[in-house]
């Protein structure tokens, strides 16, 4: 079979270095990246598996993640960590990159992805690009602009060396549907470029976006994703002889989607890619949500998560569920013949005694860099430059990780002395510019160093005045946030011995997509942050960090 996304190479290089594997055969249990993981990509080459995601204003861009059973993953770095690959300054909330497409075809890997720099309507400015390395390792090339024509873009490799772009083709105009069909267009990499004239190759009645192209048994399928990524999501597949059409429309419908399964455990499931393995088993990876219950109806406070279930072809060239219907399995039985190979389990605290942050870390629409964060000023501590204000989109001195657990807690040590009202550090909980709650130590002219809550609802900023606490004899402020389901809770301590509560239970589900009329795609992080809306001279040390899954 020739496949466009995951594409195969079974002579690839060997299989890197893992645990010895257990005897048991692998169980995949979803999702199989929990958290903040949309849009994922998967790619096996010889032995590897590798999972890409979505990461929107987050840098740096599209994290991999990497397994050899399709149960375990381990993070492996990301693949867009410069500046000439990304540019997020000024992009909206829930714009930057979206659903990038790995591939690998001719002795090196292929990513295709978008920076979405306008969303909602009517309008979608987008810029789509393409970059090569080849190890996945890198380094990537540099960028090679495509077009900026729509978006969810795929590079499908045909048997016959010819290269094709998959997009769909956006249109802003009165009386028109918006998502207007499936394009698709020949690109030539010895010119750099896109070349012949794009053409529609499907149109559909509901909305349609993500193709992913596949060649079997002399037909080209394309994976849809349907819906649109909300609780009406799901995967359709199409089918046609010639690649350019036409297409035939699978006629059992939707292939994967929990629309008619309200309490299904795993929700808006949809937007897939397909993956073979060496011994003929296919397995789709496509995104889902774990909702909370709350009084306004469920929200999905971790975002849009990565999971992986088992397919099979029938007899008449369409593909099925394994297991029957159209519901994600929250368990799945991994490859056959193939050892469970687990990884070494990723540290919960983080001492800030490496050189550089681990991959867990993300930082908003810019990087990591000497004007706003220090490893090395202080050993062992994370000292933090104050820079602009929780509601900037260009330059903000936030670190944080994806909360990945229902039930989890996040705790901090800070040593801050902030001299003026705008110099502020503490703990936060975010899910973009206009939604998140920060527990932040400043200076108050009355009562001198102060600890409270400061929040942004829907864009509108509020302090909390009644969980302001002076905090001058404490030596250090140890912070700590607790997230149940859909309640947060703040608490401090002066020796990390005697807590206290800091303000009232706080409602976690407005962290998600479902939280507001605006259109939102990501999910709730935890993190650390410091402003200095005076001079951008205040620094705020951290001595360590730690998330830590309280699951049973």
């Amino acid at each position: 079979m020739t496949a466009g996304p995951a594409q195969v190479s079974p002579t690839a290089a060997p299989s890197a270095d893992g645990e010895e594997g257990c005897d048991e055969a692998p169980l995949i249990r979803n999702p199989v990246l929990p958290g903040f993981h949309p849009d994922p990509s998967i790619l096996r080459v010889g032995a590897d598996y590798y999972l890409a995601s979505s990461t929107f204003e987050w840098f740096p861009g599209v994290p991999l993640h990497h397994s050899t059973d399709l149960a375990n993953w381990r993070p492996a770095g990301h693949i867009l960590t410069r500046t000439d690959l990304l540019d997020l300054r000024g992009v909206p909330n829930s714009g930057g990159v979206w659903a990038p497409s790995l591939s690998y075809d001719d002795g090196r890997f292929w990513l295709v992805y978008s920076i979405v720099r306008t969303i909602g309507r009517p309008y979608k400015d987008v810029d789509n690009f393409l970059v090569t390395a080849e190890s996945i390792e890198g380094p990537w090339s540099e960028p090679v602009f495509l077009n900026s024509a729509g978006f969810d873009a795929s590079l499908f490799h045909d048997a016959d060396g010819r290269r094709w772009l998959a997009r769909i083709q956006w249109d802003f105009r009165d009386g028109h549907d918006a998502f207007a069909g499936i394009v698709l267009q020949e690109y030539d990499h010895g010119l750099r470029a896109l070349t012949g004239e794009p053409r529609t190759v499907l149109r559909h009645d509901t909305l349609i976006e993500g193709p992913n192209l596949y060649r079997r048994d002399g037909w080209y399928y394309l994976m849809l994703a349907e819906g649109g990524t909300g609780w009406n999501h799901g995967i359709l597949m199409a089918r046609a002889r010639d690649l350019k059409g036409p297409y035939e429309l699978d006629p059992r419908g939707s292939l994967l989607t929990t629309r008619d399964a309200p309490d299904w455990p795993l929700q808006k499931a949809g937007h897939g890619e397909l993956v073979e393995t060496p011994d003929g088993e296919w397995f789709l990876a496509h995104l889902a949500s774990r909702p909370v219950a709350t009084s306004d109806g469920p929200r999905c406070v971790l975002g849009r998560e990565t999971c992986l279930q088992r397919v099979e072809w029938t007899d008449d060239g369409w593909l099925r569920l394994a297991g029957g219907g159209s519901l994600p399995a929250l368990e799945v039985p991994g490859p056959g013949g193939s050892r469970s190979r687990p990884w070494p389990a990723v540290p919960a605290r983080d001492d800030f005694d490496a050189p550089v942050l681990g991959d867990a870390w993300s930082t908003l629409r810019v990087p990591v860099d000497d004007s706003r964060l220090s490893l090395t000023d202080r050993p062992g501590w994370l000292r933090l430059r104050g820079g602009e204000s929780p509601h900037s989109l260009f330059e903000q001195s936030l670190v944080a990780q994806r909360l990945r657990s229902p039930r989890c807690e996040v705790s901090t040590v800070l040593d801050f002395r902030p001299g003026h009202f705008s110099q502020m550090a503490g703990l936060v909980c975010w899910y973009d510019t206009t939604t998140h709650y920060y527990l932040r130590v400043t200076h108050s002219e009355a009562r001198g160093r102060v600890l409270g809550i400061v929040l942004t609802d829907q864009g509108r900023y509020e302090e909390l005045p009644e969980t302001e606490l002076p905090v001058d004899d404490w030596p250090l402020l140890h912070l700590r946030a607790r997230l149940d389901h859909a309640e947060l809770r703040f608490t401090a301590s002066p020796d990390g011995a005697e807590w206290r509560d800091v303000g009232p239970v706080l409602d976690a589900s407005r962290l998600s997509d479902d939280y507001g009329p605006l259109l939102r795609f990501t999910g709730a992080f935890a993190g650390l942050c410091a402003q200095d809306l005076n001079d951008r001279r205040a620094t705020a040390d951290f001595d360590w960090f730690e998330l830590r899954d309280l699951t049973p």
